[in-house]
């Protein structure tokens, strides 16, 4: 019998984005396969995480292709990627607390190809004069991937409503992004 890898990753990343502590017998049964065939597939959970690391960056990237990130204002563009990625940002999630992908020397070289066009669309942005200067970046690429993960906990949670997903973060993120009018600042 043939196992569908994207079938069992699929509902691997469905089960660890409800629960990051799911053992690979839960994962297995989530999957509709023995333990036996899951290991077959992957020789333990951290093959399994990898293989859910290189789904996941595929995603973001589909994600990064489909907002169009140098049309338009950057504004609009943040507010794109906030959208496409949005149902990729559950595994993104997962992925985001799995620290042995962001330690040492094999650090997937994907993370450093979506983190460069992010960082690229927020320098846009201030260079264009959308975005605060006193922000790096960086930082700012890096409050929108917490963003996203707190986002998905928030709905998971039922404390968020899954159709306000993109709008609140893209609001929280761009109002605290945007260039404010300083003649504003000057009257409180």
């Amino acid at each position: 019998m043939s196992v569908d890898r994207d079938h069992v990753l699929r509902a691997a990343a469905a089960l660890l984005t409800r629960k990051s502590t799911a053992t690979m017998d839960e994962v297995a049964k989530a999957a509709g396969i023995s333990r036996a065939t899951l290991h077959r597939q992957f020789a333990g959970r951290d093959a399994l995480v990898r293989a859910l690391e290189a789904l996941g960056i595929a995603e973001c990237e589909t994600a990064l292709e489909a907002a169009r990130l140098d049309e338009g204002l950057a504004e609009d563009a943040v507010r794109r990627l906030v959208r496409e990625a949005e149902p990729a940002s559950g595994l993104l999630a997962f992925l985001y607390t799995e620290n042995q992908l962001f330690e040492g020397e094999e650090q997937h070289v994907g993370w450093t190809r979506i983190d460069d066009r992010i960082t690229a669309l927020f320098r846009r942005g201030q260079q264009n004069g959308e975005f605060r200067i006193d922000l790096t970046p960086a930082w700012l690429t890096e409050a929108l991937f917490g963003l996203l993960a707190s986002g998905v906990w928030m709905v998971q949670s039922g404390k968020g409503a899954p159709k306000d997903f993109t709008r609140m973060i893209a609001e929280l993120l761009l109002g605290g992004a945007l260039r404010r009018d300083e003649t504003r600042r000057e009257e409180s």
